[in-house]
C-alpha cells in the first residue's frame, strides 16, 4: 500500500484546510473515513471469497483422490474374494456332502425351547446391555415398593 508518514499526513491536513475550508472539513473527513472503511470491507469480501474457492478446489480435489482410492480398495477387495471363491469351490469336493446332524438329548431340547421366543423373560433380560440398561435409568434389580418409596422420599424431601 502506499507509505505515508507523519509529515506527510501534516502536508495533506494542511491542503485539505486551505482547500476545503475549516467548516466542511470535519464532514470531508467523516465521508473519506466511511469511502476507505467501504473499501478495505470490499478488499476483505474479495479475499474470502477467494480463500473460499480455493478450499472448495481443494475439497474437489480430495473427494475425486477418495473416490479414487475408494475404488481401488473396492476393486482389491472384489479380487480377493473372487480368488477366495474359486479356492474355496476347489476344496468343496473334500467335504462329505452326507453330513448329518448331531443328535441333540432331551435335556438340551428342553433347555432351549425355554428361553425361545420374543417374549421370553431371558430373551427379553439379554436383550439390551447392562450399560445402557445403567444410562437409560432402566431398573435392573427388584426392589419393593415401600423400599423404592423410602429412597425416593427421602432424597425429595432432603431438597
Amino acid at each position: 500500500m502506499i507509505d505515508l508518514g507523519v509529515s506527510k499526513l501534516a502536508l495533506i491536513a494542511v491542503v485539505a484546510l486551505v482547500v476545503v475550508g475549516p467548516e466542511r472539513l470535519p464532514k470531508v473527513a467523516r465521508m473519506a473515513g466511511n469511502l476507505f472503511g467501504r473499501a478495505q470491507r470490499y478488499m476483505a469480501d474479495v479475499k474470502s471469497e477467494v480463500n473460499r474457492q480455493m478450499a472448495v478446489e481443494e475439497f474437489k480435489q480430495f473427494r475425486e483422490e477418495s473416490s479414487a482410492a475408494l475404488k481401488e480398495v473396492e476393486n482389491s477387495i472384489n479380487a480377493t474374494a473372487q480368488e477366495a471363491s474359486s479356492n474355496l469351490s476347489d476344496q468343496a469336493d473334500i467335504f462329505d456332502n452326507n453330513f448329518t446332524k448331531p443328535f441333540l438329548d432331551e435335556k438340551e431340547v428342553l433347555r432351549k425351547s425355554k428361553r425361545q421366543g420374543r417374549n421370553s423373560w431371558g430373551v427379553r433380560r439379554a436383550a439390551r446391555p447392562v450399560w445402557f440398561k445403567r444410562s437409560a435409568g432402566i431398573r435392573t434389580r427388584v426392589q419393593s415398593g415401600a423400599a423404592r418409596m423410602k429412597r425416593f422420599h427421602h432424597s425429595a424431601s432432603s431438597k
